[in-house]
């Protein structure tokens, strides 16, 4: 798939997804990476936490220090980290085997984009996942 993603790919990327981890997450609920990760719960997927200064559970989730620490299968790796701190995030998320690597609006970094697709995942960049569900899928 091609870095900058379609309408119809991103909303089959959220229509396919159940598990999605939100790097960065906050546990202050006035933080909009903790605002977007309840969205994505209310929206009915399973949200997983990943930042390693937090210790308590964030929205009844035990958070993880990396996305490579989920039990789980990942789907999408949901990113609030500055440009400059994404090339980890997206090796974490190659190690993970996650599908998706998205990138919050105004988060773009080309290489980071470019290893991701060269390991099989799909990118979103420079979009807000809750504002393209909302328009692209929809209430559940």
């Amino acid at each position: 798939m091609s870095i900058n993603s379609s309408n119809e790919q991103r909303r089959q990327i959220l229509l396919d997804a159940k598990n999605i981890a939100v790097v960065g997450c906050s546990d202050n609920p006035e933080r909009t990476s903790y605002m977007i990760a309840e969205a994505l719960q209310q929206a009915g997927y399973r949200v997983f936490p990943v930042n390693p200064k937090l210790t308590s559970p964030v929205l009844g989730e035990q958070p993880y220090a990396s996305v490579a620490d989920i039990p789980e299968q990942v789907d999408i790796v949901d990113v609030f980290r500055r440009s400059e701190y994404v090339l980890p995030v997206a090796e974490d998320a190659i190690k993970a085997n996650a599908k998706v690597l998205w990138l919050q609006q105004g988060i773009v970094h080309e290489e980071a984009a470019q290893l991701a697709v060269e390991n099989g995942l799909q990118v979103v960049q420079d979009h807000c996942i809750k504002v393209d569900h909302a328009v692209l899928v929809g209430k559940k």
